[in-house]
């Protein structure tokens, strides 16, 4: 499952039609005592109520291929199962000039959905053009609905396309994931009459707030967690770190007068295929190690490789869903944690993996930490803008089945000047790897760096006659000596 731009997925042409939930009539919102949670009110914050796109750079998505035939009644009452089910979908806030917005529930009895056809958007590009510019304008924080479905009815083959856009405030990247099998189940529910499955993990994104809210009011300056991140700021001057060599290329491009900013390089590939990558899977479990050890380590070998930094620094996306209860539960269920990983000069294959492994472990004293009430304890004012994430994507229900129905993430394309961010896959078929980083910012320079992780990748398959971070048959491509920075 590729994480990529909308324009970066073939939409096959068809009858294009948005869907959003309403209020029925007379209906209205209930205040709610539970708080927004400390990143969801970050994220209102930093948006420009004036804003005429405030989905610009910001919403994220899924879209996939249905597996069935296309019945606009029974999807109708899809998308009205789905926004009745999720709370978080049933939630808006307030606009005041308090010390934060409140809460505003509708009840689910109170939802409908109603059906907005395009005509005359029939074409991959078009369609793919039409649904960028919508919900870039329509897409906020600040205005319900936050989440717009799609579909596009495919009437030479008879089934249909889905789009599932948010604003982040409502969805985090594992609900990106599991909402296809989800839509799935519950259109497959409504066409044969049935009721929608209850559970009970589909629990309030509200609860999980006030739960996470409290968690980070009994944080202190001296906890471990507040400790451990203050030495992580403090290696890299009191901010959070940066991808250096895009860091150094945007200072280039101000010196040559660069125009307003661009979209942001975007990068999806697949790196090993399966085959190979099984061999390096068989090699890491031999020596005692998990796939994402070897991949973090590979991670920071080619950050030398490529670029002579000792030190690979980074923030690290964590899913914080505490209890079962939330574990289908659309929502921002996100956490961060520092990363910093420093392997030595002349380590070897065990000692470098184990080195990362520590690291890795380390990170653990911030898990249930909120990262933004950490950096106010802190003082530090900064937002990440270098990012790393993993996921074994056959951790998810019935992967193989989201990857027949063509399931792919999507992101929004980003404006960004100085952000780079890693997104790194085991998939079905193999190890994939998506990217964003600044237009100023060299391609080349970035396939080399892709090109030193996939060497280093395939090198922990290989019997280590010579120290892992050495050079083997190619010469490092070292800018400085890697003593020089760190």
């Amino acid at each position: 499952m590729d994480y990529t731009h909308l324009s970066e997925f073939a939409v096959r042409p068809g009858a294009l039609t948005l869907w959003r939930a309403e209020l029925a009539p007379g209906a209205g919102w209930t205040a709610d005592e539970r708080p927004l949670a400390s990143v969801h009110v970050r994220h209102c914050r930093e948006t420009d109520v004036t804003d005429p796109r405030p989905g610009r750079g910001r919403w994220i998505g899924t879209i996939f291929e249905m597996d069935a035939p296309f019945q606009p009644a029974h999807w109708r009452e899809t998308a009205r199962r789905w926004h009745a089910r999720h709370e978080g979908l049933r939630t808006t806030l307030t606009r005041h000039d308090g010390p934060e917005p409140e809460r505003l529930i509708c009840a689910a009895a109170d939802l409908g959905v109603t059906a907005e056809p395009i005509p005359g958007i029939t074409g991959s590009r078009e369609i793919n053009e039409y649904l960028t510019g919508a919900l870039e304008s329509r897409l906020s924080p600040l205005s319900w609905p936050h989440c717009l479905l799609a579909t596009v009815e495919h009437a030479d083959t008879g089934d249909f396309t889905v789009l599932v856009a948010a604003d982040h405030s409502v969805m985090d990247a594992y609900s990106q994931a599991i909402v296809i099998l989800e839509l799935r189940t519950l259109y497959a529910e409504v066409a044969r009459g049935e009721q929608a499955r209850e559970s009970p993990t589909f629990g309030s994104a509200a609860d999980f707030a006030q739960w996470e809210r409290d968690t980070a009011a009994a944080l202190t300056p001296e906890c471990d967690a507040v400790r451990y991140w203050r030495r992580f700021l403090d290696g890299s001057g009191g901010m959070l770190p940066r991808f250096e060599p895009a860091i150094t290329a945007r200072g280039r491009a101000a010196t040559d007068g660069a125009p307003a900013p661009l979209p942001q390089t975007s990068v999806s590939r697949k790196l090993l295929s399966l085959s190979d990558l099984e061999q390096v899977e068989r090699a890491i479990a031999e020596c005692g190690h998990r796939l994402s050890v070897a991949v973090f380590t590979a991670l920071a070998i080619a950050y030398r490789r490529a670029f002579g930094y000792l030190s690979l620094r980074a923030i690290m996306p964590i899913a914080t869903r505490p209890d079962l209860r939330w574990l289908e539960s659309m929502g921002w269920f996100v956490n961060v944690v520092p990363l910093d990983l420093t392997l030595a000069p002349d380590l070897d294959l065990d000692s470098a993996l184990e080195s990362t492994r520590t690291a890795l472990r380390r990170t653990r004293t911030a898990n249930d930490a909120t990262w933004t009430r950490v950096l106010e304890l802190l003082n530090c004012t900064d937002h990440p803008r270098f990012g790393i994430s993993f996921l074994d994507i056959r951790a998810l229900p019935d992967h193989q089945l989201v990857e027949s129905l063509r399931g792919h993430t999507l992101r929004a394309e980003s404006y960004s000047t100085d952000e780079v961010f890693f997104w790194i896959v085991r998939a079905t078929d193999g190890l994939r790897l998506s990217t964003r980083f600044p237009a100023t910012f060299p391609e080349a320079d970035m396939d080399r760096f892709l090109a030193e992780f996939t060497r280093a990748m395939r090198e922990f398959a290989i019997p280590q006659a010579a120290p892992v971070g050495a050079t083997t048959t190619e010469p490092a491509p070292l800018r400085v000596p890697v003593t020089a920075r760190a």
